[in-house]
Protein backbone atom coordinates (compact mmCIF):
# COMPACT_ATOMS: atom_id res chain seq x y z
CA UNK A 1 0.00 0.00 0.00
CA UNK A 2 1.30 3.43 -0.90
CA UNK A 3 1.59 5.88 1.95
CA UNK A 4 -0.05 9.17 1.20
CA UNK A 5 0.84 12.54 2.55
CA UNK A 6 -1.48 15.48 2.69
CA UNK A 7 -0.11 18.95 2.12
CA UNK A 8 -2.30 21.80 3.24
CA UNK A 9 -1.62 25.48 2.92
CA UNK A 10 -3.54 28.26 4.57
CA UNK A 11 -2.54 31.60 3.12
CA UNK A 12 -3.27 35.15 4.11
CA UNK A 13 -1.91 37.61 1.60
CA UNK A 14 -1.95 41.38 1.81
CA UNK A 15 -2.45 43.25 -1.45
CA UNK A 16 0.21 45.39 -2.95
CA UNK A 17 -2.55 46.97 -5.04
CA UNK A 18 -6.32 46.82 -4.71
CA UNK A 19 -7.71 47.18 -8.22
CA UNK A 20 -10.05 44.35 -9.18
CA UNK A 21 -10.20 45.29 -12.86
CA UNK A 22 -6.62 44.14 -13.41
CA UNK A 23 -4.51 41.34 -11.98
CA UNK A 24 -3.55 42.04 -8.37
CA UNK A 25 -0.31 40.77 -6.83
CA UNK A 26 -0.32 39.62 -3.22
CA UNK A 27 2.69 38.67 -1.12
CA UNK A 28 2.10 35.64 1.08
CA UNK A 29 2.18 36.62 4.74
CA UNK A 30 4.46 34.00 6.29
CA UNK A 31 3.18 34.82 9.79
CA UNK A 32 -0.32 33.73 8.81
CA UNK A 33 0.49 30.97 6.35
CA UNK A 34 1.01 27.35 7.28
CA UNK A 35 2.20 24.47 5.12
CA UNK A 36 1.83 21.12 6.77
CA UNK A 37 1.48 17.46 5.91
CA UNK A 38 -0.20 14.48 7.54
CA UNK A 39 0.40 10.77 7.19
CA UNK A 40 -0.69 7.50 8.72
CA UNK A 41 2.06 6.42 11.12
CA UNK A 42 2.39 2.62 11.20
CA UNK A 43 -1.37 2.22 10.87
CA UNK A 44 -1.78 3.54 14.41
CA UNK A 45 -2.27 7.30 14.26
CA UNK A 46 -2.17 10.23 11.89
CA UNK A 47 0.84 12.48 12.42
CA UNK A 48 0.86 16.13 11.35
CA UNK A 49 4.01 18.20 10.92
CA UNK A 50 4.81 21.45 9.18
CA UNK A 51 7.33 23.87 7.79
CA UNK A 52 8.00 27.10 9.70
CA UNK A 53 9.46 29.16 6.86
CA UNK A 54 7.89 29.87 3.49
CA UNK A 55 7.64 32.66 0.97
CA UNK A 56 5.56 33.27 -2.09
CA UNK A 57 3.18 35.36 -4.11
CA UNK A 58 -0.28 35.12 -5.57
CA UNK A 59 -1.52 36.99 -8.63
CA UNK A 60 -5.31 37.11 -8.92
CA UNK A 61 -7.38 38.25 -11.84
CA UNK A 62 -10.89 37.50 -10.66
CA UNK A 63 -12.49 39.38 -13.54
CA UNK A 64 -10.84 37.02 -16.05
CA UNK A 65 -10.99 33.96 -13.74
CA UNK A 66 -7.26 33.39 -13.68
CA UNK A 67 -4.38 33.45 -11.26
CA UNK A 68 -0.85 32.44 -10.45
CA UNK A 69 0.70 31.01 -7.30
CA UNK A 70 4.35 30.50 -6.37
CA UNK A 71 5.35 29.12 -2.98
CA UNK A 72 8.79 28.18 -1.68
CA UNK A 73 9.21 26.21 1.56
CA UNK A 74 12.45 26.06 3.51
CA UNK A 75 12.66 22.27 3.91
CA UNK A 76 15.12 22.71 6.78
CA UNK A 77 12.38 24.49 8.73
CA UNK A 78 10.50 21.19 9.09
CA UNK A 79 9.15 21.00 12.62
CA UNK A 80 7.79 17.84 14.21
CA UNK A 81 8.19 19.06 17.76
CA UNK A 82 11.16 16.71 18.32
CA UNK A 83 14.71 17.59 17.23
CA UNK A 84 15.72 13.95 16.63
CA UNK A 85 12.68 13.32 14.44
CA UNK A 86 13.29 16.58 12.55
CA UNK A 87 16.81 15.28 11.75
CA UNK A 88 15.43 11.89 10.71
CA UNK A 89 12.89 13.38 8.29
CA UNK A 90 15.45 15.86 6.95
CA UNK A 91 17.86 12.99 6.22
CA UNK A 92 18.50 11.27 2.89
CA UNK A 93 15.70 8.71 3.40
CA UNK A 94 13.07 11.42 3.34
CA UNK A 95 13.42 15.14 2.47
CA UNK A 96 17.24 15.09 2.14
CA UNK A 97 17.45 18.77 3.03
CA UNK A 98 21.26 18.83 2.75
CA UNK A 99 20.92 18.34 -1.02
CA UNK A 100 17.41 19.76 -1.50
CA UNK A 101 16.83 22.63 0.93
CA UNK A 102 13.76 23.99 -0.87
CA UNK A 103 10.32 22.64 -1.77
CA UNK A 104 8.44 24.62 -4.42
CA UNK A 105 4.99 24.82 -5.91
CA UNK A 106 4.23 26.78 -9.09
CA UNK A 107 0.71 26.92 -10.43
CA UNK A 108 -0.23 26.37 -14.04
CA UNK A 109 -3.97 27.01 -13.83
CA UNK A 110 -6.57 28.37 -11.42
CA UNK A 111 -10.01 26.80 -11.89
CA UNK A 112 -12.97 29.01 -10.97
CA UNK A 113 -16.73 28.52 -10.86
CA UNK A 114 -18.06 32.05 -11.02
CA UNK A 115 -16.14 33.98 -8.36
CA UNK A 116 -15.34 30.82 -6.37
CA UNK A 117 -11.83 29.40 -6.70
CA UNK A 118 -12.20 25.60 -6.83
CA UNK A 119 -8.78 24.12 -7.62
CA UNK A 120 -5.23 25.14 -8.39
CA UNK A 121 -3.23 22.96 -10.76
CA UNK A 122 0.54 23.15 -10.81
CA UNK A 123 3.91 21.53 -10.25
CA UNK A 124 5.24 20.47 -6.86
CA UNK A 125 9.00 19.90 -6.55
CA UNK A 126 10.39 17.87 -3.64
CA UNK A 127 13.92 16.43 -3.63
CA UNK A 128 14.45 17.71 -7.18
CA UNK A 129 11.49 15.67 -8.46
CA UNK A 130 8.66 17.63 -10.05
CA UNK A 131 5.15 16.19 -10.33
CA UNK A 132 1.79 17.73 -11.22
CA UNK A 133 -0.35 18.33 -8.14
CA UNK A 134 -3.82 19.85 -7.90
CA UNK A 135 -4.93 21.57 -4.71
CA UNK A 136 -8.63 21.58 -3.87
CA UNK A 137 -9.56 24.96 -2.43
CA UNK A 138 -12.11 24.60 0.35
CA UNK A 139 -12.08 28.24 1.45
CA UNK A 140 -11.25 31.38 -0.50
CA UNK A 141 -12.10 34.93 0.58
CA UNK A 142 -10.86 38.37 -0.45
CA UNK A 143 -11.98 41.41 1.51
CA UNK A 144 -10.65 44.53 3.23
CA UNK A 145 -8.35 43.59 6.11
CA UNK A 146 -9.80 45.20 9.26
CA UNK A 147 -6.41 46.23 10.68
CA UNK A 148 -4.27 46.80 7.59
CA UNK A 149 -7.03 48.75 5.82
CA UNK A 150 -6.25 47.18 2.47
CA UNK A 151 -7.41 44.20 0.46
CA UNK A 152 -6.38 40.78 1.78
CA UNK A 153 -7.18 37.24 0.70
CA UNK A 154 -7.24 34.00 2.62
CA UNK A 155 -7.48 30.44 1.42
CA UNK A 156 -7.29 26.85 2.58
CA UNK A 157 -6.25 24.23 0.06
CA UNK A 158 -5.59 20.51 0.27
CA UNK A 159 -3.76 18.03 -1.96
CA UNK A 160 -3.03 14.35 -1.56
CA UNK A 161 0.30 13.02 -2.80
CA UNK A 162 2.31 9.83 -2.61
CA UNK A 163 5.64 10.46 -0.89
CA UNK A 164 7.23 7.64 -2.90
CA UNK A 165 6.56 9.64 -6.08
CA UNK A 166 9.06 12.13 -4.68
CA UNK A 167 11.76 9.59 -3.82
CA UNK A 168 10.82 9.07 -0.18
CA UNK A 169 10.76 5.27 -0.25
CA UNK A 170 11.96 4.36 3.25
CA UNK A 171 9.50 2.10 5.09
Amino acid sequence: MKRLATLTACALAAALGTAHAAPTTYTIDSKHTFAYFSYNHLGLTFQTHGFKKLTGKVVLDQENASGELEVSLDAKSLDTGFADFNSHLQGADFFDTAKFPTITYKSKKFNWVGTSLQTIEGDLTIKGITKPVAFVVNNFVCKPHPMLKKEACGANALAQISRTAFGMNKY
